[in-house]
């Protein structure tokens, strides 16, 4: 079977060329179509479970991709983070000399996760000031009721 990560490659690929044909918003329009689609189980994590769905979801998610990375919770405070220390995806496609990543790629996991997350009360911050070096930060937080 073949490994999630040997799609990165097509992905960037993909993004360019939706871009290239008609314009950003496409893309855009595409990540929010694979976030209604296929992200059906965070939503479910976190509706059963609130923040700790965070927590269930990334856990298998980033081992299953072999990501370096540290999470924490803080489930009286309601909060999640996740600090990549190594993206195995950007890493990949800036390991590549062949390829020229798409220039958003990173944007991806903002324009996903943020349409699930910030309609279920969820406050979501992306720090993508390290992706050149295949490195970002993610925090997310239950916004407070009034």
């Amino acid at each position: 079977m073949i490994s999630c990560t040997e799609f990165i490659p097509a992905y960037s690929e993909l993004f360019k060329f939706i871009e290239k044909k008609k314009d950003k918003a496409a893309v855009d329009d595409f990540w929010n179509y694979l976030s209604d689609i296929f992200l059906v189980n965070l939503k479910n994590q976190v509706a059963e479970n609130g923040i700790r769905g965070c927590w269930n979801y990334w856990s298998k998610t980033l081992g299953e991709e072999a990501a370096g990375f540290t999470m924490e919770l803080d489930d009286e405070a309601e909060e999640f983070s996740i600090t990549m220390h190594h993206c195995p995806s950007k890493s990949r496609l800036l390991d590549y000399k062949h390829i020229e990543p798409y220039h958003n790629y990173c944007e991806h996991c903002d324009v996903l996760y943020r349409r699930v997350l910030e309609p279920m009360g969820f406050s979501y911050e992306l720090d993508r000031s390290q992706t050149d070096h295949a490195r970002c930060r993610l925090v997310i937080k239950a916004k407070k009721r009034k």
